[in-house]
């Protein structure tokens, strides 16, 4: 049997932040990187050419939906007649540096079609002088032996690669996707706002529910520790910088959130937790052309003493939080009530 081809599947829309990193990194396991672009002006689109085993297609949609980007990737990779594996990476995603010498990669490069690879996920924050890790107490279908099974999911946080039912599964426990989404805090905050937005919008999602899901990562202190060295060390050793942080000026969620409030209003927003940052300087960041712009927050105080309580009850609601019943039972009270006011 053939040995299968690497294909690493990547949606892009204004990654040059991290992108060279990762097309690095990528390019040392994968035969093959498809990146699909959402019309990046960033200068994505130029880092991505200069990579040999890159091809890049067109995302034109003008909206979110990942199934949609997903199935696209999946189709260019199947132009490829070859028994294939997908790893499906966003930009800020990297298999640990020790795929380069764990037998673990060749079990999961030659699972049989059909098989879907599971990779612990291990979010990626950094510190002053070091770069630290926690991870979530499950694992994340990754990766896929291509036996041509159709890409299902939802709009957002949907599964990248197909899992058909009753499937065959390999759960890595070497090898870890690092996720990065920690190493710039303020651009994992813009990202969690837009989101929040977006789901109140399109999912008709409530506040306290989108409140409590995006916000555990911000409080796994007691979980966290410096990432092992080999995570990082057979990069770094093919003179690939994995700790530095570029940090952008204006990021990308937020101007789409501008628009959000534009087309529907502050008020449409109020009940989410978006209102600790100063959005008139955002927009003067954003558009430093257009005349300057106030935003009045929308909350009533009621509305603020919601956020403070969500904020200082957060803790309880982590994945490894281990809250008295008693806390528990005044928690669950209390977001009862909010629900019967439409929180």
């Amino acid at each position: 049997m053939r040995r299968p081809l690497v294909f690493c599947l990547t949606p892009v829309k204004n990654e040059a932040w991290i992108l060279e990193r990762f097309l690095r990194c990528a390019s040392l396991w994968a035969d093959r990187i498809i990146i699909a672009d959402q019309g990046s002006t960033d200068g994505s689109r130029e880092i991505a050419r200069k990579f040999p085993k890159v091809t890049m297609i067109d995302n034109t949609s003008t909206e979110f939906n990942e199934p949609e980007r997903q199935r696209m990737l999946i189709a260019e990779a199947r132009r490829t007649a070859d028994p294939k594996v997908l790893l499906a990476l966003d930009a800020d995603e990297f298999l640990t540096a020790n795929f380069l010498t764990s037998p673990e990669w060749e079990s999961i490069i030659s699972a049989p079609p059909g098989t879907v690879i599971r990779f612990q996920w291990p979010q990626i924050e950094k510190n002053v002088t070091d770069l630290l890790f926690f991870s979530y107490p499950y694992e994340i279908p990754f990766g896929f032996s291509d036996d041509g099974s159709e890409q299902e999911g939802k709009s957002i946080h949907s599964c990248r690669v197909p899992v058909p039912t009753g499937c065959q599964t390999v759960a890595a426990t070497q090898i870890k996707i690092m996720h990065y989404c920690l190493v710039d805090r303020d651009r994992f905050k813009s990202r969690i706002r837009w989101y929040q937005c977006f789901e109140h919008l399109t999912l008709k999602k409530r506040p306290v529910e989108l409140y409590r899901y995006y916000h555990p990562f911000l409080y796994m202190a007691c979980v966290t520790k410096p990432i092992p060295r080999e995570w990082i060390q057979g990069y770094e050793e093919h003179g690939i910088d994995m700790s530095s942080v570029n940090c952008d000026r204006v990021y990308r969620w937020d101007k789409e959130v501008l628009q959000y409030f534009e087309k529907y209003g502050l008020a449409e927003f109020r009940r989410l937790p978006i209102w600790d940052v100063d959005w008139g300087k955002i927009y003067h960041d954003a558009y430093p052309q257009e005349p300057t712009k106030a935003f009045a927050d929308p909350r009533s105080r009621l509305e603020k003493v919601v956020h403070r309580w969500l904020e200082a009850t957060q803790p309880d609601f982590g994945h490894y939080a281990t809250p008295s019943i008693g806390r528990r039972l005044a928690h669950r009270c209390v977001q009862k009530t909010l629900g019967l006011l439409g929180w």
